[in-house]
């Protein structure tokens, strides 16, 4: 009696891994832009989880794998701003730093996006303090890092003396531009203005 051979069986389907593993970056990528064009578009108190969803082209559970509220998404974009930064200029000039800092934070600031996220989580961060600390975070941290590089560079150069007051110099370099473009809300600038501020703020930061 001739025996059948057995055909073979299939392997068994490998379960996908559960979790953190199986999210997608792109959607990932795409929910951190909604939250943006959402922030802009309706602000962050009628800001919610089923506009953000519809926004990323998703459905509300790939929102809540990632964070579990509308604030935790919210300080965790915000946090991360802290850490992108701005580009450090090297220009070889303490003067020109300045400019090319300026020109880059006004941009910066002038986006549509920019121009409603940021004066709005502001108002918000007057009534939650862990909107406050992340977004103090966010706008400190970004500017800290490139104004110590240049006001560590001005000083390997000789143009600023050794020891001066270092977050003095942060508010000299930072506020400005920010009180004008982010608080009073001015975004169109007069000609000239930044290259003016640059060198106003370079003779500041000498007297120091």
């Amino acid at each position: 009696m001739t025996t059948k051979p057995e055909e073979p069986q299939p392997s068994p389907r490998r379960r996908a891994p559960a979790g953190a593993a199986v999210l997608r970056e792109d959607v990932t990528k795409a929910i951190r832009a909604a939250v943006f064009e959402e922030l802009a578009a309706v602000g962050y108190a009628r800001m919610s989880i089923e506009g953000i969803a519809r926004r990323a082209g998703v459905g509300k559970t790939a929102v809540y794998r990632r964070w579990r509220s509308k604030l935790h998404l919210v300080l965790d974009i915000v946090s991360a701003l802290a850490v992108q930064g701005l580009p450090a200029p090297d220009t070889g000039s303490l003067e020109g730093d300045l400019r090319l800092l300026y020109e880059v934070t006004s941009r910066a600031l002038r986006h549509p996006v920019a121009s409603q996220v940021i004066p709005d989580l502001q108002a918000e961060a007057a009534r939650n303090a862990e909107i406050a600390e992340a977004l103090q975070k966010a706008l400190r941290e970004g500017q800290d890092g490139v104004a110590t590089g240049i006001v560590t560079a001005a000083q390997r150069r000789g143009e600023l003396r050794a020891g001066l007051d270092h977050d003095l110099a942060l508010d000299l370099i930072s506020g400005p531009l920010y009180w004008r473009s982010v608080v009073i809300r001015n975004p169109r600038l007069p000609k000239g203005y930044l290259g003016s501020l640059a060198t106003a703020t370079a003779g500041a930061l000498r007297a120091l």
